[in-house]
């Protein structure tokens, strides 16, 4: 696994099992072998626009809820780099595949995706940067440990597109900054020894139920 600093290496390990379910999900091992059928990949890959962006707005909550200009200038470099170009993948394949912009804008959210993009939103709204990062960590760095270790293992071609994206350096330099920013933030907020205050484990909880709620993500992306 992946060194994406303190706090999230010990957030991941307080949710290990939905962790597993996450990122080792049959959605994923499908992208692996290339036995993921494409008609369900096209169908999560039209969700995971939507979701992005509502994700792209609750990066640019967090820097509203910056409290430095370091914290504001990682949150609006994630925000570029997800409406620039993640948004920009899914926006060529869908073309390649007959699927205009148009029509990728329009889709229509799923219950699952509006659960879990809601949840993150409101952890923005009702809470703190730390609120709002513990929510947004799992999508970020959970993706970067994904694509780099299909990017090593994977035995199919057929989806190198979307494996590279998540595994080339640029985003997972995204994921250590990240996970930068969180720890600072924890720390500027806290206290250096975080993990023993009332609020570490709300975080926690916070992050593990984000966790399921990309389990369940992967899980649409089976039902088309």
């Amino acid at each position: 696994m992946s060194d994406y600093g303190q706090a999230f290496t010990l957030m991941r390990e307080a949710a290990q099992g939905p962790w597993r379910d996450y990122t080792r999900h049959a959605f994923v091992e499908g992208m692996k072998d290339g036995t993921l059928p494409r008609e369900a990949f096209l169908h999560y890959l039209r969700q995971d626009y939507v979701f992005l962006i509502h994700f792209s707005r609750a990066w640019a909550l967090a820097v509203v809820k910056s409290e430095t200009h370091s914290e504001m200038l990682t949150a609006v470099a994630t925000v570029n780099a997800l409406v620039a170009e993640e948004m920009q993948l899914h926006i060529g394949i869908c073309e390649a595949e007959g699927i205009s912009g148009e029509e990728l804008f329009a889709t229509e959210e799923r219950a699952e995706n509006l659960a879990y993009t809601r949840f993150v939103l409101e952890a923005g709204y009702s809470g703190d940067l730390l609120d709002l990062l513990a929510a947004l960590a799992p999508c970020v760095m959970g993706y970067g440990e994904i694509g780099k270790r299909l990017a090593a293992e994977a035995t199919s071609e057929t989806y190198h597109d979307w494996i590279t994206t998540y595994a080339n350096p640029d985003y997972q330099g995204a994921c250590k900054a990240v996970g930068e920013l969180l720890d600072a933030a924890l720390t500027r907020r806290v206290g250096a020894d975080f993990t023993v205050s009332p609020r570490w484990k709300r975080l926690c909880h916070t992050f593990r139920t984000a966790t399921e709620l990309e389990v369940n993500f992967w899980q649409m992306g089976l039902t088309p």
